[in-house]
């Protein structure tokens, strides 16, 4: 790989990491760590404990500006409420989510000057790497967003689907800067398995989309539900049609998965690869997660898991996309 590549795939890097560290952050409840953007109670480093907050740095009217378009009583926000709701564990993890943005940042704005060398060979190089820095800068602002709608329902899923929009981007860049874009070979009927795998391509995005309103229906049941039994909440999830949805559309994803994996055999020239090995091991991962999740409980090692393998996923898929797409049919 070129020194180019490298840095293009640090940043894409940095954004699987992000993803799974704010998986973290949402199923351990501390989205809302850091009440206050881009500071966190109104400090650069925030404090360690309830002691080392210092109230005199909060912006109060900020926080009652907050709490009054969510529908609270902005007079009962006061420096010793926000002290009452303090929890270091939360603010802490918020905060190093909010950190893994830093190097996410830095690496794709490299990325977009390294990608200027490229622009007269290969505009799409430099077009693609433009578009990662407007993502990157759109996602900080639904960061920022989120932070002040108080977690509000929609946001996170769109945040996410920028998140996969922003990683398929960098897949590309990393893709089409390299001397000899890789592709695939497949025999004269392959237009069958490209077709097969942009239609599976299609459900697990779909399936993601669904998963991620599921998993803000869980959020508000950790709110509600926090001290029972995470088995509880599959029953109250059964009462949602996104989750019977999100659950019975799964196994339309693994016969697509599955139909894609024979095709690749049958069709690639010299067999099956890698991503078609890791596509459909994934897939198989995440319905047993799913079993898990359905029949054990909302468990919060397999949630982060579940949202952080369904990122690798897209990623392998759209780099297979990539490769198949980029050439002409050989006999």
């Amino acid at each position: 790989m070129s020194g180019f590549q490298k840095v293009a795939l640090a940043a894409l890097v940095f954004v699987v990491m992000l993803i799974f560290v704010g998986a973290i952050v949402r199923v351990s409840g501390a989205g809302m760590g850091c009440p206050d953007w881009p500071k966190c109670y109104g400090q650069y480093i925030p404090p360690m404990s309830v002691e080392e907050l210092d109230t005199s740095l909060l912006d109060i009217d900020k926080f009652k500006e907050k709490a009054e378009k969510h529908g609270r009583d902005p007079d009962a926000i006061t420096e010793e409420s926000i002290v009452a709701e303090f929890n270091a564990v939360h603010t802490w993890t918020e905060f190093i989510n909010r950190l893994f943005s830093l190097p996410i940042g830095i690496f794709t704005m490299l990325t977009f000057i390294m990608s200027l060398w490229w622009l007269k060979k290969r505009p799409a190089v430099t077009i693609g790497a433009f578009l990662a820095v407007l993502l990157v800068g759109i996602n900080a602002w639904m960061g920022a967003k989120i932070v002040y709608s108080g977690l509000r329902p929609g946001t996170i899923t769109t945040h996410m689907a920028l998140a996969i929009l922003l990683m398929c981007v960098q897949t590309f860049v990393v893709w089409a800067a390299a001397e000899k874009k890789w592709a695939i070979k497949y025999s004269s009927s392959g237009n069958t398995l490209r077709w097969v795998a942009v239609t599976a391509f299609l459900f697990i995005l779909l399936e993601g989309v669904m998963g991620s309103q599921v998993r803000e229906v869980t959020d508000a049941l950790k709110k509600s539900h926090g001290n029972a039994p995470r088995i509880e909440w599959v029953a109250e999830l059964e009462h949602t049609w996104m989750y019977l949805v999100h659950r019975s559309f799964s196994w339309v994803v693994l016969l697509s998965a599955i139909a894609f994996y024979v095709l690749s055999g049958q069709k690639r020239e010299g067999g099956r690869g890698w991503h078609e090995h890791v596509i459909l091991g994934i897939v198989l991962a995440q319905m047993v997660l799913g079993l898990v999740l359905s029949q054990v409980g909302i468990l919060a090692v397999v949630q982060v898991l579940h949202i952080g393998l369904s990122s690798i996923l897209a990623c392998v898929f759209f780099h297979w996309l990539l490769g198949a797409f980029n050439r002409e049919k050989t006999a």
